[in-house]
Parts: structure tokens; sequence; C-alpha cells
């Protein structure tokens, strides 16, 4: 697919870093301070689509919150449009909502996962009012965990927060609560609004890799990577979040917000996973990965960017992959696990790779395609070094994979992880 040629840059990035290391981030943009208290609370991030019966992720979130005797949970949907342009707001069976998303929600904690309570916190765009509500600051003062349910993290903003960035008294509320050790859960749009600054708000990772990065979107470009500078709750602060990420290929799209942004690290949050945090932002804090997929964690402390055949380009990412049971260290930038390592003495890689960024436009799509290039060179003992290409073209974008310096994996079973997978970005 060749795309077609798009005017000059019709807006300033988030100052695009040519040629240099990434090992200084650049000054933060101008924040509402917050109180530097550590929460004693944990954090349950999960990326989307988390089914059901995932009890290693909904179950680790009631426990979290206290257990099936004490847990009382706020949900909070506000992520999700009202009722009002929902065309299926009357059939339960297809909505989804604001309202029938709490109501989903609330029941699946109490009734399959035992919550000895789970409440809708009445707060959506049709009443932001409830935000400064002294019947709903009660509410919230009476939980032990909040979930934050998914759609569109620009709602959080509007209803949980004012014009100029500081909290309103509901979300004021919950940071006391989390601060105190009440758990707090997100899923999509309500796991991405834990960022702190810098908070992606869409776009694609071919349309990143050529494009750069935004705060706004014009017409026409629903594809371009935007972000928001003043970031979201700053829940989680060891790096920069994204959600869905290997099943729609955010792997570009993270890597070039975060060089842009002066970030060092970012963490990619597959479907159906979570990533728990306790002690968050202490020197204590570790990171444990639950679910079915996996979790990404992208190191750019020595990437370098630069230019490649006249495009953007990154060499020396360094990706970890880590699935269910593994744990990540932000204090000392290292990954754990329990699997036994893994080295295999024969194998080799296959062909190039395509569409390695997932791209939505292909009809049939393919998810995980940057995972199971890796999966494939993991298990490749006779060889170091894979590759695959974009499926857009215009240019087209390629990544390599190598074990480098710093390289390990381990595996049980069909589960692989691994650490420190070099990465480079650049146009094919």
């Amino acid at each position: 697919m060749t795309m077609s040629a798009r005017p000059a840059r019709r807006r300033a990035a988030g100052a695009a870093i040519a040629a240099v290391a990434l090992a200084t981030a650049l000054a933060s943009p101008a924040t509402v301070a917050r109180a530097a208290t550590p929460a004693t609370g944990s954090l349950i991030l999960a990326g989307g689509a988390v089914a059901a019966g995932n009890s290693a992720v909904y179950g680790t979130f009631v426990t979290k919150a206290g257990g099936t005797s004490t847990a009382r949970i706020g949900v909070i949907t506000a992520a999700s449009d009202v009722p009002a342009n929902d065309p299926n707001a009357n059939d339960p069976a297809t909505c989804s909502n604001s309202v029938c998303n709490g109501t989903y929600y609330v029941d699946l904690l109490k009734n399959t996962y035992g919550a000895a309570d789970a409440q809708w916190i009445p707060i959506d765009l049709d009443h932001i009012s409830n935000n400064s509500s002294r019947s709903v600051i009660d509410q919230i003062n009476s939980m032990t965990g909040f979930f934050f349910g998914g759609g569109d993290q620009s709602r959080l903003v509007t209803t949980l927060l004012k014009s100029d960035n500081s909290d309103s008294p509901a979300l004021a509320a919950i940071r006391a609560k989390f601060t105190a050790g009440a758990a707090i859960m997100g899923t999509s749009a309500g796991t991405t609004i834990a960022n702190g600054r810098d908070m992606v708000t869409g776009g694609e990772s071919w349309d990143g890799l050529r494009y750069g990065s935004y705060t706004s979107i014009s017409t026409g470009y629903p594809n371009d990577l935007s972000y928001r500078p003043e970031g979201g709750f700053d829940f989680f602060t060891s790096g920069l979040l994204d959600t869905h990420f290997a099943a729609r290929g955010r792997e570009g799209r993270i890597t070039r917000l975060a060089a842009d942004t002066g970030h060092t690290r970012a963490f990619g949050i597959d479907e159906d996973t979570a990533l728990v945090v306790t002690n968050p932002g202490s020197t204590n804090e570790t990171d444990t990965v639950v679910g079915t997929n996996g979790v990404s964690v992208l190191d750019l402390r020595s990437a370098t960017v630069g230019t490649h055949s006249g495009y953007w380009s990154i060499d020396n990412v360094k990706w970890s992959y880590l699935t269910s049971g593994d744990s990540y260290h932000p204090t000392t930038w290292t990954a754990d696990s329990a699997k036994p390592a893994y080295s295999p003495g024969t194998g080799a890689v296959g062909s190039r790779w395509s569409d390695v960024f997932s791209s939505p436009t292909p009809t049939t799509g393919h998810p995980y395609q940057m995972v199971k290039m890796a999966t494939e060179l993991v298990n490749a003992g006779r060889s170091t070094y894979q590759y695959g290409i974009s499926y857009e073209s215009g240019p087209t974008f390629e990544a390599d994979l190598t074990k480098g310096t710093g390289y390990r994996a381990w595996k049980s079973g069909t589960a692989i992880a691994f650490a420190d997978l070099t990465t480079h970005l650049y146009v094919y």
C-alpha cells in the first residue's frame, strides 16, 4: 500500500530529538503539582479486552482491594459515551455506554468475583457536576478499590480534571484513598489515564514513525500519533503507558512518542493481560504480569535518534517482553522470571516478516506480529538477528531485532519471555 503525500508538518511535534542519545529527559511541560506522598495502594493496569473469566486479572484486583469479605469497589465508566449517543442503549445485550457498562462491571465484580460490594460512581459526560457532589465524595470515601473502564481517556480528563489540570474533588478523594491503600484497576483508556505527562491519545505506528507526534489532530489525519502533554491522573510514574499493545502493533507509536517527549522508558500492555504494580512510585516498586499475553518494556536510555534515507530512525532500543508471573523492577531497570532460562542450541529464523506493526488496513490484520517475530528469533538458537517491514509503504519502515548485549530469555511450556532484545526502527 503506497501512502499519499502529505502537506508539510502542520504544527510543532513533541520536540523531536535528532542524532543524540536519550539519556536525559526533556523538561516536563507545566503541570499542576500533586502531593508527593507515595501511594500505599496497588495498581492493576490492564491492556483492554479483559475476558469476563480472567480471574488472574479481576481476581487480583478484588484481592488487592481487600478480598471478597471487605472489598468495596467504585466503578467509574466516565470514559464511555452517554446513553443518548448509544443506538443500542435500550438493549442490555448490545448496549455500550457509561450506564450499561457500569452495570456490567458492578455485576461482574460482585457476582462473579465476590466483592463485598460494587457501586457505579455516577460521573460521566451527562453528570460532570457530580465530580464535586458531597454524596458522591462520601460514596468514594467508603470504597477500598476503584475500577476505571475503557472508552476514550479524553472523557476522563473532561469529567474528573479541572480546566487547570488539577484534581476535581472526586478525583482528589480517589487519590487520597489510593495513597492510603485503596487498589485501582484500569482497562484500556482506564489504564492509559494512569499516565503522568505526555499521555498518548491516539494514532498508528506507521504514521507516528513517518510524521512524528502532535498535541492535536487535523481533520483528515485520524491516524496521526497524538498525545496530551499535561498527561493523565499521574497514578503510574515509571514510564509511558500504552494499551491493546501487540494486538494493534503499537510498538512504533510508543517508541516515537517516548523519543519525541524525552521519556527513557515505556510500557505496552497486551489485551487480556495486566501489569500489577505494588509500592507504586517508590524505590521498592515491583511490576508483575498476570493474564493471557504479555507486557512490553522499552528502554531508551542508550537509544539514538537520527535519520535513515531521509526519514526518522532510532537505534538501540532495548525491548523486554514479560509474560504471566514475570516481574520488572523500575528502580534497577531489570526483569526477572520464575521460568527456566532458555537458550536453544538449534533452529534458525525463516524469511523476512511483513506487517510488523499490525496495520489496521489489511482486512485480515496481523495481531501480535512483532511478538511472533521476536518469538521466532528467541526459538532460533543458531540465529541472532531477524527483521520485518511495515505493511504501509511510502516509505516502508523496517524493524530489526538482535540478540545483543544483555539479552536473556526464559521459557516454560509454550510461554516465552525475554529481556533486552535490541531493536532498531528505520526506513527499509
